[in-house]
């Protein structure tokens, strides 16, 4: 790679921490202007009667955040893999506490908990908790991981419960996120390939017993399929969000121009938000954004090949490729080429758990970040630097690879996070060999020596 002023700012220790800061505080930023202009029209004709009311709960929820992704970067890594398990049983135990009458009812879905003017859906906690302690349990279990049973119990069945409880509430998107958090998993723990062509065959399988079951999934398919069938019904959404996307051009009609928040896109400011950016900020406005998230892909996955801890590697991954592949599905399906799913802009649609609960998750990736060997020696002899002394970060501590189990070999991991279990799997083979072999060799090599010593006559006794 030529030696550019852009890979020589690249190879510096902390790069990756101040590239995540850089994008979490400018999503979080756009998002905030385009809530404002999203959701003016539905506070105003709402009880409040005030043009800002759910944009000041935004601020709320982005000042909640903030100290989320505080706590993210500021807690050790080592601290919040300990509490991962707990945290798995936790959140089992919300997502079937969410079914009872504890249970608020809202669009849809029963999945809040509704205490005063606090709400919290415990599926966005839920991915977070699945992520952290599935690489735990991969990581633990990493010299048997060849073993299907070993990769696929107990992570697994775990997520599986997880699936079936919020498919009861029922939320479809977030049984999605869900999905991908455990494909991510099985991904960077070095899953064999054939394994995920089961998992989606039968997700396939299952979406479509899903589709055919409950009628308003069965309507979002064919509307999907055919929106102009029902332009007035279940294409209603999907219709008016191309029409933002076509009236936006390439530069948009201006912030606060947009015609499609009023009334005519419901609930702009959650799902369908990219639409509005497409109005108002045009083609340029759209290429930003996902120039955004693909920088977003590319600093998550060079974090995770940068780390030494497998862990973080798995964790690192995991993350990123959860909220990618979340802002990949919503920006499809606003465009028309998904299904509507209902799972928000990451970072950008109306804050609320999903909120919070993201810019934890972006406090986590600075945290990896950090946890880089050249990140980790600059920050040990050269200090925290500013944003380390403005948000009182401890300096990381190096990475120490686990003692050597006797009688066992440790995998070795490429720069993927993937154990190499296929070669190590052969240097097992190779070794059975041989000590297979060795009695036996031993056995000819002393009959060898002992007929060389009793047929061949010693000098001096001719």
């Amino acid at each position: 790679m030529p030696n550019t002023p852009l890979t020589a700012w690249l190879s510096r220790p902390l790069a990756d921490f101040h590239l995540i800061l850089a994008l979490c505080g400018t999503l979080a930023a756009l998002g905030t202007v385009m809530v404002l202009s999203a959701s003016s029209v539905s506070s105003y004709s709402g009880s409040d009667s005030s043009v800002y009311a759910l944009f000041q709960k935004h601020l709320l929820f982005v000042g909640v955040g903030s100290v989320a992704f505080w706590l993210g970067v500021r807690v050790p890594l080592g601290r919040i893999r300990k509490l991962s398990p707990t945290a798995m049983v936790v959140c089992l135990g919300l997502l079937a506490l969410v079914l009872t009458p504890l249970g608020t009812y809202s669009n849809g879905s029963q999945g809040w908990f509704v205490i005063g003017p606090v709400s919290l859906q415990p599926v966005e906690v839920a991915k977070v908790a699945l992520a952290l302690w599935g690489a735990h349990v991969l990581v633990v279990k990493y010299e048997v991981l060849h073993q299907w049973r070993h990769l696929l119990v107990p992570v697994v069945p775990a997520a599986l419960l997880m699936f079936a409880l919020v498919m009861a509430q029922p939320d479809l998107g977030g049984t999605i996120t869900l999905a991908v958090v455990l494909l991510a998993l099985l991904w960077f723990a070095g899953a064999p390939k054939r394994l995920f062509g089961l998992i989606l065959t039968g997700a396939v399988a299952g979406a479509v017993i899903l589709a055919v079951v409950a009628p308003y999934r069965l309507e979002r398919v064919t509307a999907f399929l055919d929106p102009e069938a029902d332009p007035l019904g279940g294409g209603w959404q999907a219709s008016q969000a191309l029409y933002a996307l076509a009236d936006g051009g390439l530069f948009g009609k201006g912030l606060g121009q947009g015609q499609s928040k009023w009334m005519y896109l419901p609930n702009v400011q959650h799902d369908f938000i990219f639409a509005l950016i497409g109005e108002e900020l045009g083609f340029v406005g759209c290429l930003v954004v996902l120039a955004l998230f693909g920088l977003l892909g590319f600093v998550g996955l060079r974090i995770a090949m940068r780390n030494l801890d497998p862990w973080i590697r798995i964790v690192a991954g995991t993350l990123t490729t959860w909220v990618v592949s979340q802002a990949a599905v919503n920006i499809g399906y606003v465009v028309g080429l998904l299904p509507v799913t209902g799972v928000t802009l990451p970072l950008i649609s109306y804050g609320g758990t999903s909120l919070v609960v993201t810019m934890l998750l972006f406090g986590i990736l600075a945290n990896c970040a950090r946890h880089e060997p050249e990140a980790v020696a600059a920050l040990r002899t050269q200090g925290p630097g500013k944003f380390g002394r403005l948000m009182r970060l401890p300096a990381p501590e190096p990475y120490r690879p686990p003692a050597r189990r006797r009688g066992g070999n440790r995998v070795a991991s490429n720069r993927t996070g993937r154990p190499a279990r296929r070669a190590d799997r052969k240097s097992r083979a190779v070794a059975g060999e041989r000590r297979r072999a060795a009695p036996e060799y031993g056995r000819r090599t002393s009959s060898r020596t002992t007929a060389r010593r009793t047929t061949v006559p010693r000098r001096g006794r001719r």
